[in-house]
C-alpha cells in the first residue's frame, strides 16, 4: 500500500507541474526551480513534514522534497552553527543527491553522444 500511495502521491506533484509548464510560458527550469523553493516554504511554515510522513516516497523523491531537504539542513545547521550555517547546512544535507546526480549526469554524458551539430 505504501508504494501505491507513493506513486499517486508522486504522480499528482508530477502532474501538477506538467500543468504549469503547460499553461504558462514558464520554462522547464524555472518550474523546477518554483518547486525546489515550494518544498523550502513549505517546510519552513511547518506542512511539509506531516505531508512527507503521510505520503512517504511520493513526497521525497520530486523536487519539493529536495527544497524541504536543503531548508531541514540549513535550519539544523542555524541551530548549532549560527549565522555560517545558512552556507554550510544545505550542502551537508543534500551532497549524496547533489552528487550522484553529477556523476550519473557525468557518465551519461560519456555514453550518449550529443546531437549538436556545427554551424
Amino acid at each position: 500500500m505504501d508504494y501505491i500511495k507513493a506513486f499517486i502521491i508522486g504522480g499528482i506533484i508530477c502532474i501538477l507541474a506538467q500543468i504549469l509548464m503547460d499553461t504558462t510560458k514558464l520554462m522547464p527550469g524555472r518550474v523546477m526551480v518554483i518547486l525546489v523553493c515550494t518544498g523550502a516554504i513549505l517546510g519552513a511554515v511547518g506542512l511539509y513534514e506531516p505531508f512527507l510522513e503521510f505520503a512517504g516516497a511520493g513526497a521525497s523523491v520530486p523536487l519539493t522534497g529536495f527544497g524541504y531537504n536543503l531548508w531541514k539542513g540549513i535550519k539544523e545547521a542555524v541551530d548549532t552553527d549560527g549565522f555560517i550555517g545558512l552556507f554550510r547546512g544545505g550542502f551537508t544535507m543534500a551532497a549524496v543527491g547533489t552528487s550522484a546526480a553529477l556523476i550519473i549526469s557525468y557518465f551519461a554524458s560519456l555514453i550518449f553522444p550529443p546531437k549538436m551539430t556545427k554551424n
